[in-house]
């Protein structure tokens, strides 16, 4: 048995070097987020390996989005599977909107009156969704004959005025594909428009040929999951039709005992044929707007 190392801070020490300590200890969660990093840099550093990501819960209006879309930029991920909520959010800001910082404790019905709508301490001002109304309504007629939600998803991205997740994906073309994007914001606007009589061609099931395809054709897969709900499942659906995956990282704060897929652990996917038994993979515990910045500043330090 190897001991656990003691962390030792010293001054002036990066965030590798502190991260480094942590991998050292080799156990809890220090020890777990040590790992992920280690199978963060083995699976994007793997030439052979496809990089599937899955974005869930309130990353960008806990600031993770720049984080977000320098990874999409240094092409660390070859697939992005995220909600309609992270695309609308993100889509906001993308409009020159911003998210505020507030408190859980607020006057709920107050915040209604002055046109916010709370994310538990980030608030957001409603008025995002008047903007994204108009440039919805405005590009309509660029996005209705898009056959797939992804390639939906690379038009907004092209046709968004400012720096966007979607903006990353269309200009590096990294497929995106948001399966539950009528439950969204976007969907709602898209859907605005179908009830004043237009028509749009984009079919719900057509993206999956695409993700089963790259998981199908790709020599090895990997996965990393902040959160997880509907892009993790996506994911893994798709790792059926693979040659199963070779590395998984899942940051969570779910419990697995209620049986759901945002908590249930990673080597339960090795029943359903998903991941290999081989697989380096790591279940990390811990809020992603605490895990991401320091996985992404260590793995600056590591791929250059």
């Amino acid at each position: 048995m190897k001991p656990v190392n003691n962390i030792k801070i010293k001054n002036g020490m990066s965030v590798n070097e502190l991260v480094g300590q942590m991998n050292l200890t080799g156990v809890l969660g220090a020890g777990r987020l040590g790992k992920a990093v280690n199978i963060c840099e083995a699976m994007i550093k793997d030439r052979d390996c496809r990089v599937f990501i899955g974005l869930a819960g309130p990353l960008v209006p806990g600031g993770m989005r720049e984080i977000i879309i320098d990874m999409i930029k240094s092409k660390w991920v070859d697939v992005v599977v995220t909600t309609g909520a992270t695309l609308t959010h993100d889509l906001g800001e993308a409009l020159g909107y911003r998210h505020y910082q507030g408190t859980a404790n607020a006057d709920d019905a107050e915040l209604y009156k002055k046109g916010f709508d709370r994310v538990y301490e980030s608030y957001m001002p409603n008025k995002i969704y008047e903007g994204m109304e108009d440039f919805i309504a405005k590009n309509f007629d660029n996005l209705k004959d898009k056959k797939s939600i992804k390639d939906f998803l690379w038009e907004i991205g092209r046709l968004t005025p400012k720096k966007s997740i979607l903006k990353a994906c269309y200009e590096n073309k990294i497929p995106v594909f948001c399966p539950a994007i009528s439950d969204s914001g976007i969907g709602l606007m898209i859907w605005g428009q179908i009830a004043r009589g237009k028509g749009i061609e984009t079919r719900a099931f057509e993206d999956l040929k695409e993700i089963i395809d790259i998981a199908w054709t790709a020599k090895k897969t990997g996965f990393i999951y902040f959160g997880g709900g509907v892009p993790k499942n996506y994911i893994q659906q798709a790792m059926q039709f693979s040659k199963k995956a070779s590395y998984g990282v899942q940051v969570t704060m779910d419990r697995p005992e209620p049986g759901g897929s945002s908590g249930a652990e990673l080597r339960e996917g090795i029943s359903w044929g998903k991941l290999s038994p081989k697989a380096k993979f790591v279940d990390l515990i811990c809020d992603a707007t605490i895990a991401m910045p320091i996985i992404y500043a260590a793995l600056m330090e590591r791929i250059r």
